[in-house]
């Protein structure tokens, strides 16, 4: 299967989009965007990734686990998944708090990748 990528100048315009008003914007000084999505395109060369919930999943724990940026990371981590559904044809209905504590969990290492992935391929049918 071929997948739509995400680039870094995509998943910056997802997290400039996110922030609200007086949070600080930018990458943070100490951590590589660029190294978070490389963790993505691993995964793809090691055949890590079978579907496009699997890259979504990665993508969602790529961002969120790396935080990358000043403010808004689970968000951005939220966006960047749900965009790359949006893009492989994959439109879901979210319930805003069901959603948004898995990606809290994500976030903490409490919910697993594969398990996120799980729970998508459940949510779009």
């Amino acid at each position: 299967m071929t997948f739509s990528l995400l680039s870094t100048e995509v998943v910056i315009a997802l997290h400039d989009a996110a922030l609200n008003d007086g949070e600080i914007p930018g990458l943070a000084k100490d951590k590589s965007l660029d190294g978070a999505l490389g963790r993505v395109d691993n995964r793809l060369v090691y055949g890590m990734i079978g579907d496009v919930f699997d890259l979504a999943a990665a993508y969602a724990t790529a961002i969120s686990r790396g935080h990358c940026f000043n403010d808004g990371n689970k968000r951005t981590a939220f966006e960047s998944m749900n965009f790359c559904l949006y893009l492989h044809g994959i439109n879901i209905t979210w319930d805003t708090e069901d959603v948004g504590d898995r990606i809290i969990a994500l976030a903490q290492g409490v919910l697993q990748e594969e398990d996120l992935a799980d729970w998508l391929r459940i949510k779009a049918r």
